[in-house]
């Protein structure tokens, strides 16, 4: 019986499926959609600028791939870098799988796909490659990676970018074993780094990086057939507990696909996934009752214990700081009745409403566990206490809007794609959403950016 590694080679190089169902379709292209939303509005981020200075006179008119959707041209390798920063930058991108499968995904495959002349259908179903791929190792470790420092979206998005990209290629299960193998070294991203601009930097390194573990691959490059569940491979390393599993078989692996399970999460607000939940509970209050800060005494967040690690900053003075902050989302919410792209400023964080408002808030932690994403409890809530002496209670909340189980509609996907895309005042944005709503049927991917050029 192969071991995982080889496995999940097979399952790259010949998956039980060559188009997608409709239903898995329309999920899919939600999260090529979403993420060259996210992409537009955060392309002038600061960690973008870096990125670029940092590529110079690699990024240039005459590269195989598109960088920021016309701002230049680079390699499959420097555009997917650039792209998948910039689509995290805001941390505005879908969510599942504990983690940001999207924004590693689709930049690796535009990425390469038009510097291979792939079609549309072609990368949606290497993206289905991918995603299946990273759940089928996520799955494997009964201990939440962020409580142990590693980034999801960095660690096992570098093997599904790898597995995705094999797919893509067509190369052979010898050649998709080596890249597997190449990528689990390249793996690499820590929690330690949420709200600064190392944290996207995790989405184009997982982008970039499983790109080019299949090129080296496809010219030589070995590496060992068991380097995933080998005792000192990449499951082993990552698991300091050592609660993971290395030998169950794959078994089902594309044929019961784990999207149709978990889904995107199309994220409403700017900000870590984690507070999602309560800042829909925080804004239904304030509408409700019409709240104004100077009423409130104390708000009483419940939310899980892995979620309140990851929301490590309690008094941040930038925006950057803010999106990993559970008193600022409750603040925010509190006093501008919105958590949207207009709060995220350094100048917003800093005003003595939102900072007042901030030191009312105070976070509790519960054991529950989600089964479907489980860095988060099964359920959060948020009480708030008045200063009249009255108390506001949310009840518990399952599901954030724009999760897989309450889903934002077409109209609503449409829209942020819309404003993501006024932000960056980009030319021809209905042009670029109509070929991503169209992308099964283009005949060459680099025709979706062409107008850009």
């Amino acid at each position: 019986m192969s071991g995982l590694t080889r496995t999940l080679a097979r399952f790259a190089s010949r998956p039980p499926f060559d188009r997608l169902p409709d239903d898995v379709l329309a999920v899919v292209r939600n999260g090529f959609i979403d993420t060259l939303a996210a992409l537009l509005a955060g392309r002038r981020e600061p960690v973008v600028q870096v990125l670029r200075d940092h590529l110079g006179t690699r990024i240039t008119t005459g590269g195989q791939s598109d960088v920021l959707a016309g701002a230049g041209r680079a390699s499959s390798v420097d555009a997917a870098l650039i792209n998948g920063t910039a689509a995290h930058a805001l941390d505005y991108d879908d969510v599942a799988l504990n983690g940001h499968p999207s924004t590693v995904l689709v930049p690796a495959l535009l990425a390469e796909g038009e510097a291979v002349g792939a079609s549309g259908a072609a990368v949606l179903t290497a993206y289905l490659v991918g995603y299946e791929t990273w759940a089928a190792l996520i799955r494997r470790d009964v201990d939440p990676h962020h409580r142990k420092g590693w980034h999801p979206t960095a660690i096992f998005g570098t093997l599904a970018a790898a597995a995705a990209v094999a797919h893509l290629r067509g190369v052979t299960e010898t050649v998709a074993t080596h890249a597997l193998g190449i990528a689990a070294s390249m793996a690499g991203g820590l929690t330690a780094n949420f709200g600064s601009m190392t944290k996207p930097l995790h989405a184009g390194r997982a982008a970039s990086a499983g790109i080019e573990a299949v090129h080296l691959a496809v010219h030589g490059l070995t590496a060992a057939p068991d380097a995933i569940e080998h005792r000192a491979g990449f499951l082993q390393a990552v698991s300091p507990a050592g609660q993971v599993d290395l030998t169950t078989p794959l078994l089902d692996l594309g044929h019961t696909l784990r999207l149709r399970e978990s889904g995107l999460n199309i994220k409403k607000y700017p900000v870590c996934y984690a507070v999602h939940r309560v800042v829909d509970g925080m804004l239904d209050l304030v509408t409700r009752h019409d709240l104004r800060p100077a009423q409130v005494r104390t708000v009483h967040v419940h939310l899980g214990a892995t979620q309140a690690a990851m929301l490590r900053n309690h008094a941040p003075q930038t925006g950057l700081e803010a999106k990993f902050s559970l008193e600022f989302a409750m603040a925010s919410a509190l006093t501008a009745r919105a958590v949207g792209l207009s709060q995220l400023t350094d100048d917003f964080v800093r005003r003595d409403e939102v900072q007042a408002a901030m030191r009312t808030v105070q976070a509790h932690t519960v054991d529950s566990v989600c089964p479907i994403e489980p860095f988060l409890a099964l359920t959060d809530r948020v009480t708030v206490e008045l200063e009249d002496g009255r108390e506001l209670d949310t009840g518990d909340i399952r599901f954030a809007r724009g999760s897989a189980k309450l889903p934002l509609t077409a109209g609503d996907i449409e829209r942020k794609f819309r404003d993501c895309a006024a932000l960056a005042a980009q030319p021809r944005a209905d042009h670029l959403l109509a070929n991503l709503m169209a992308l099964s049927e283009l005949r060459d991917v680099g025709s979706l950016m062409a107008a850009h050029r």
